[in-house]
């Protein structure tokens, strides 16, 4: 373990969601194992007039519900808490930043991390700020949450905005799947394994299936979400970089610059949809009234700061292709959805039959990569049935990761991230021409759907989405893995 360097950590937005349910348990996690130095400062800011002790109790309280009652040490939350400050003001307020600098002091080598945990439009008034009162000196960092815009044109002039004034190495564009155990295990199985490295590419591999599906609704997300939909908060930053992860060649050496550089080169590579690709190979959802968990939920415009006339698509479904000689002809398809019958994050492999059928009932070699709610790896190999006669069955090669590593407490996504922002390594996060790269791809989809007027294809709160993401592999006779 690197020995923690002295370092302020400044979280805009502290009062918020991510603020309170994510950021500040991972803090806490970090600063119990001793990852964070002892006088580390952690300043949360927001326009709320609150006391510092009153925050301080707003975070225990949030702390304690999202921290395992056996993982939460009283005496460690005692110095944690004495850490952890709060500083009033306003980020769209130049002066405020003048406050906040002399609040703050001279850095004194102190490595400072600013984390946006705002809304993407307040990026670009940040960093100004920051530039004017003196606050972005050579060893500042600065993370920004997903969304980078809503564009390729608006993330270019956030991205300007904040090259202005940081350097590129100083910039950490999070994605938070990028920091869960069971991706990083996507590229361990990839490249410290040779099993699979012959069999991973056109030829032996039928199709591709990436899901992030959801049970819960927009929550208390419906102002923003209405103008975003599950394009832009999910495909174009959680989706894609999973399949980056899944597609990209080996780099050179693991290191940020290595491993960046193959994910850009699977985004640049992605086929264009447009046109009438839109309409054929693209399903966009909106979820209706239904039962979860057999509790009755509202349709989407009946949610809390949602349009009741909104035609924000809640599903999505988009059969990709990457051009290239390892994947060429091979369907990648992509699957997002609120308010579906089942929670589950997967990356599924599914492999082309063997050449020539020797055996009745036999099925293709399928590995399925499970990202969430358990953290798994199976393959799905045929064997004999007992008895007489060459009858096959399905049996799954099981790795539970939680079961493998049972003493070992799981971090966190954000736990891992945070760390690496400390220790400057940037290996997760994203550079700024994969980040337009993605949006580059994903625009003409978003065009497509206004030029042709698709509106979302309903579907029942707590079923599989809409029929026709059902029809968009069945027809090429495949069907998702539920």
């Amino acid at each position: 373990m690197t020995r923690p360097i002295p370092c302020d950590i400044l979280v805009f937005g502290g009062t918020g969601d991510l603020a309170l349910h994510k950021l500040l348990p991972a803090l806490y996690h970090l600063y119990h194992e001793g990852r964070l130095h002892p006088e580390v400062r952690i300043i949360a800011l927001a326009r709320s007039p609150l006391a510092r002790q009153a925050y301080q109790l707003l975070a225990e309280r949030h702390c304690r519900a999202q921290v395992a009652q056996h993982d939460f040490d009283v005496d460690t939350w005692t110095r944690f808490s004495a850490r952890l400050d709060y500083f009033p003001m306003d980020a769209g307020q130049s002066a405020d930043f003048g406050r906040l600098a002399r609040y703050l002091g001279e850095p004194g080598g102190l490595t400072r991390i600013y984390y946006l945990a705002t809304a993407p439009t307040l990026f670009a008034p940040i960093a100004a700020h920051m530039k004017v009162a003196g606050l972005a000196d050579s060893e500042a960092r600065i993370v920004l949450e997903k969304p980078i815009g809503h564009s390729l044109e608006s993330a270019k002039a956030i991205n300007e905005a904040i090259g202005a004034v940081f350097e590129e190495s100083q910039v950490f564009r999070i994605d938070h799947y990028l920091g869960k155990e069971t991706v990083q295990n996507l590229m361990a199985l990839r490249f410290a394994n040779a099993l699979f490295e012959p069999i991973w590419r056109t030829g032996y591999v039928d199709h591709v299936q990436i899901s992030v599906c959801e049970t819960l609704g927009v929550e208390n997300r419906g102002g923003y979400y209405d103008r975003a939909g599950a394009m832009r908060d999910m495909v174009q930053n959680h989706l894609l970089q999973l399949l980056c992860l899944v597609a990209m060649e080996a780099p050179a050496h693991f290191d940020a610059e290595g491993v960046r550089d193959e994910k850009v080169k699977i985004l640049k590579a992605l086929k264009p949809i447009n046109g009438q690709d839109v309409q054929d190979k693209t399903v966009r959802g909106q979820y209706g009234a239904g039962k979860i968990g057999g509790q009755e939920v509202p349709a989407y415009y009946f949610e809390k700061n949602v349009d009741n006339d909104s035609d924000t698509e809640t599903f999505v479904a988009i059969q990709a292709e990457i051009a290239n000689w390892r994947w060429a002809g091979v369907p990648i398809y992509l699957r997002t959805g609120k308010r579906l019958g089942k929670k589950s994050s997967q990356i599924v492999i599914q492999f082309k039959h063997v050449p020539h059928l020797l055996f009745e009932g036999g099925q293709t070699n399928q590995l399925v990569i499970q990202l969430q709610p358990d953290e798994r790896i199976s393959l799905r190999m045929m064997t004999k049935t007992p008895g007489k006669g060459m009858h096959l069955a399905p049996v799954e090669l099981d790795l539970n990761l939680a079961q493998a590593f049972s003493q070992t407490r799981r971090w966190e996504a954000y736990e891992r991230l945070l760390l690496d922002v400390v220790e400057g390594d940037s290996t997760l996060f994203m550079r700024r021409d994969e980040v337009e790269a993605a949006w580059a791809w994903v625009d003409p989809i978003l065009n497509g759907w206004q030029e042709h007027f698709q509106a979302p294809r309903p579907y029942p709160a707590g079923s599989h989405g809409p029929d026709q993401a059902h029809a968009l592999l069945e027809h090429q006779g495949r069907k998702w893995h539920l």
